[in-house]
């Protein structure tokens, strides 16, 4: 018996001593002619892959780089064929992976179309170990699957992934576990392209594992770089503290110049990192992405290129587009790291945001070249740990490289001889009219005192067709076409012009400038904003001669304010200095009470 254990133990020795699979093959910087497969062992024996288009019958020498109890091993082949599928296995002294495959891109001239998947931050959420496992394998996979004919490596080239990879990037179990066991389904298969977030700590078994195109500035490769596909260039940037520096800006404008005299490369995707605006968590915006921002509409302005920026940081779902530009900016979170969830934290509807969601899932692009480019952009949904949704279509887009304009509006009313009231009436423009069928995007109103070039604006609206924040469409039944003024001053004389905005985020021209004026007094008394943070407005609707006197009391009765010799139609108070609270605003004729109104300030 004795004897039979021992040689039970003996036998386990020696296995445990063999090479051992740590992190299966998976595939890096893949071109038509080239491609590095990398893969983790626990011994550092010398490793092979074998590798061929129909048969293994070439065999490439690994080279090694040895962690503290690991060797990760890559190899480069080149002077592949274009548009070809490859077979290849590793092997390391007594190990040999599973059969894999992998397809070169068509040449770049040739334009083929391109798919590829964005998703990010898949660092485990303990309470939550496996989602990230489950986006892959029932989320992308399955979606596959399901929608297309042939193998996964037919239909998608390549994985972005903007930062926080894992939890820890200077924990290597997590990289072997979390990560790559986690996601080996699509990573042996098909491309990744990751940029660090602030959880991979700069650590270096980021740049161990990952072997990403080299032409980001000198001392900083593979923090920042670009990769071309038939007809879209991806930029990748790291927007972690120490690396926003003026250096990776000068290069990006760089690459950005190079892109808009590139005649093969019709759309622009960059990721990274960190916000500028976050809805579900504004905590974590960064003032320098707002500078990426503004380069790539820049860029877009003058090449007339569309472009779109990546993030994540925040662990949930947005899209929105820039007001002037076409322009696009996507979070594509959350892959598995903790859902920012509505009302966890302090957060923010900006106006450039359409859609937001404290969901998990990913992100699908599908770009077409040729003579009239364009690419569709989704958003499926795996929803959260309340209710699961099996890849739910929440979002999409598409948009065109070569895309007709909105047909100018006409404005409907006011008009030249128009007087409309000063407590408020409804701008109407004209059907929306687009021979490319987008869709009505967005409508821009504006009310000026200046008619030439509007300088002088007294409105300035732009509203999109929808805003999904906090589960409700707070957009549900806007007409587009219409747009209600709350107040102007009475007595005057004003100019208006719009335009429209497609879902392709084409504008129209503006309309020709309309002039209209406003009757001589309110015919209401009005306080607004209420609540208020700094200042607020009180509308006297009275003829112009007669005097008031005014009052503010907080709601112990205390005097806080006092206003002598009022005149209509409007007073201004500024409300900084009152504490929060409700407050009672009287107005008085001859010290006798002709309206009271009650009014909430904030902090």
């Amino acid at each position: 018996m004795n004897q039979f254990f021992t040689s039970i133990v003996l036998l386990c020795m020696l296995n445990f001593y063999h090479s051992q699979e740590l992190v299966q093959p998976f595939l890096q910087n893949l071109s038509s002619n080239k491609v590095t497969i990398v893969w983790e062992s626990s011994t550092c024996d010398s490793g092979t892959l074998e590798w061929g288009n129909s048969n293994l019958i070439n065999s490439s020498p690994a080279n090694s780089i040895q962690t503290s109890n690991s060797c990760i091993f890559s190899v480069t082949i080149q002077n592949l064929s274009p548009n070809t599928i490859y077979s290849y296995r590793t092997v390391n002294d007594s190990y040999t992976s599973k059969l894999l495959s992998f397809k070169t891109p068509d040449l770049q001239s040739n334009e083929s179309l391109t798919r590829f998947i964005a998703m990010s931050d898949m660092q485990k959420d303990n309470s939550h170990p496996d989602v990230f496992e489950k986006l892959i394998n029932d989320g992308v996979l399955n979606y596959f699957d399901n929608n297309y004919v042939g193998s996964l490596n037919q239909n998608l080239q390549m994985v972005l992934i903007p930062g926080d990879l894992v939890d820890n990037g200077n924990n290597h179990n997590e990289w072997i576990d979390d990560f790559f066991d986690a996601g080996k389904n699509l990573f042996s298969y098909v491309p990744i392209y990751p940029v660090l977030g602030n959880h991979e700590q700069n650590s270096s078994y980021f740049f161990d594992y990952f072997d990403l195109p080299k032409n980001g500035s000198v001392n900083y490769k593979e923090h920042w770089w670009y990769k071309d596909q038939s007809n879209i260039r991806i930029i990748g940037l790291n927007s972690n503290w120490d690396y926003q520096i003026q250096l990776q800006l000068n290069w990006l404008d760089s690459v950005l110049q190079l892109t808009s005299d590139d005649t093969l490369i019709d759309f622009v995707f960059v990721q990274l990192h960190h916000p500028h605006h976050s809805e579900l968590w504004p905590e974590g915006n960064t003032d320098f992405t707002g500078d990426v921002i503004e380069k790539l509409e820049t860029f877009s302005d003058n090449s007339g290129k569309p472009s779109v920026h990546f993030f994540g940081h925040t662990h949930g779902y947005s899209r929105g587009q820039s007001k002037e530009h076409k322009h696009l900016m996507v979070n594509v979170a959350s892959a598995g790291g903790n859902i920012d969830y509505w009302d966890e934290y302090y957060q923010e509807d900006y106006e450039e945001y359409t859609i937001s969601q404290d969901e998990y899932g990913f992100v699908l692009v599908e770009v077409t070249a040729g003579e009239n480019p364009y690419f569709v952009m989704k958003r499926f949904s795996l929803g959260d740990q309340f209710d699961e949704k099996n890849n739910v279509l929440q979002d999409s887009i598409s948009i065109k490289l070569n895309a007709e304009k909105p047909n100018r509006p006409i404005a409907i009313y006011p008009t030249v001889n128009s007087v409309v009231s000063p407590d408020g009436f409804t701008l109407q423009g004209s059907t929306f009219i687009d021979s490319d069928n987008d869709g009505h995007g967005a409508s821009h109103w504006q009310i000026s005192l200046d008619s030439l070039d509007f300088n002088d604006l007294i409105i300035d609206h732009w509203i999109q067709y929808q805003n999904i924040y906090k589960e409700i469409d707070l957009q549900n039944g806007v007409d587009l076409s219409k747009h209600q003024i709350n107040t102007l001053w009475p007595n005057n004389k004003f100019y208006w012009r719009f335009r429209y905005r497609d879902k392709g985020l084409n504008w129209s021209e503006w309309s020709e400038t309309e002039s209209f004026n406003t009757d001589s007094i309110f015919k209401n008394w009005n306080l607004y904003p209420n609540p208020t943070y700094e200042n607020i407005t009180l509308h006297i609707p009275f003829e112009l001669n007669r005097k008031f006197e005014v009052s503010v009391h907080n709601q112990n009765g205390s005097l806080v304010k006092n206003y002598d010799s009022i005149y209509p139609p409007v007073l201004r108070i500024n409300t900084v200095n009152l504490k929060k609270g409700v407050y009672i605003l009287t107005i008085y004729e001859y010290g006798i009470v002709i309206k009271s109104l009650k009014f909430n300030v904030l902090k």
